[in-house]
């Protein structure tokens, strides 16, 4: 989490784009806590996670939307066999995750 806060500092203190990727809610089973976070570079760098597999991916795809419009997003997931499919991951439960421009 430490190199995620040094890495905004450098963005700020340069004057670039990118995008924090915060999970704000997870209930049951779930790949990540509270508070994981993802800092996703103008660049297309990632630094950090908040899940995994094709929800990891969508945040990312959104993250990269955020940094285009500056427009901050929030995100819902059912991780339940049920979504499967839709999440790629089985783990139960489900989060969302806050998406902000930096």
């Amino acid at each position: 989490m430490e190199e995620i806060y040094k890495l905004l500092k450098k963005i700020k203190d340069r004057g670039e784009r990118a995008a924090l990727a915060t999970v704000i809610r997870a209930q049951g089973s779930t790949p990540r806590e509270v508070g994981a976070k993802m800092l996703v570079l103008q660049n297309g760098e990632i630094v950090g996670s908040v899940s995994g597999g094709c929800v990891e991916a969508e945040v990312y795809a959104e993250a990269r939307q955020v940094i285009r419009t500056g427009q901050p997003k929030t995100l819902s997931f059912q991780l339940t066999a049920e979504k499967a499919w839709d999440s790629g991951l089985i783990c139960g439960g489900s989060i969302e995750v806050f998406i902000e421009p930096v």
